[in-house]
């Protein structure tokens, strides 16, 4: 039986999923409530057999979903199994495709992503992972960071809800540089997934 209480939010990732279990962490282990109320991790999305992120959500007893592209994309195929367990916000966590339309006006300005350098720049299709590290450095830029959007229908081009900096040293090298970010994804994500849920509340 559903608590009426709860806010229910799921999380799409493609990967590992380490900012999924940061995500689980705060709200589930620190127990982190909103305006007095839970909020829970209700659901995974996952786009590829395999991800560690399935395996995470096996081991914290989450319900996951594997989707398919062709059903991903026609925008309205899963949103009944969003319906059926109450899914309030969507949160990108290292979530590789483009969200379709049907589903940005399913839930408008209730999905952000998290993009790992300073948008507007370096951001864009294919700038993901190392590649975004190692384009903040043949740029020569001096500083990276974090940028925690809204979802429309153009990759990385939402309104920007927040953004946290480091410096990028000479020394840098994108794996390097990817370790300084994720730090900065684990400190700021939960905490802002919760400000911007406080938000529409």
């Amino acid at each position: 039986m559903k608590n009426n209480n709860q806010i229910r939010i799921a999380i799409l990732a493609s990967g590992k999923g380490t900012n999924a279990q940061q995500i689980i962490n705060y709200f589930h282990k620190q127990e982190h409530r909103v305006a007095g109320r839970p909020v829970v991790v209700s659901l995974i999305i996952c786009n590829k057999p395999g991800a560690g992120v399935l395996e995470i959500a096996e081991i914290e007893k989450i319900p996951s979903l594997l989707i398919r592209k062709e059903e991903f994309f026609d925008g309205s195929h899963y949103l009944g199994e969003f319906t059926e367990m109450n899914i309030s916000y969507l949160v990108l966590a290292g979530f590789l495709w483009m969200i379709p339309l049907a589903l940005i006006r399913a839930f408008p300005d209730r999905i952000i992503n998290i993009h790992p350098a300073l948008l507007p720049a370096h951001g864009g299709k294919g700038m993901y992972g190392l590649a975004v590290h190692q384009a903040v450095i043949a740029a020569g830029e001096k500083e990276s960071g974090i940028s925690i959007h809204y979802v429309d229908e153009q990759y990385d081009h939402g309104q920007i809800f927040f953004q946290a900096r480091c410096p990028v040293s000479k020394e840098d090298t994108p794996e390097t540089l990817a370790q300084k970010i994720h730090a900065l994804e684990y400190a700021h994500y939960p905490e802002q997934i919760a400000r911007w849920i406080e938000s529409k509340l």
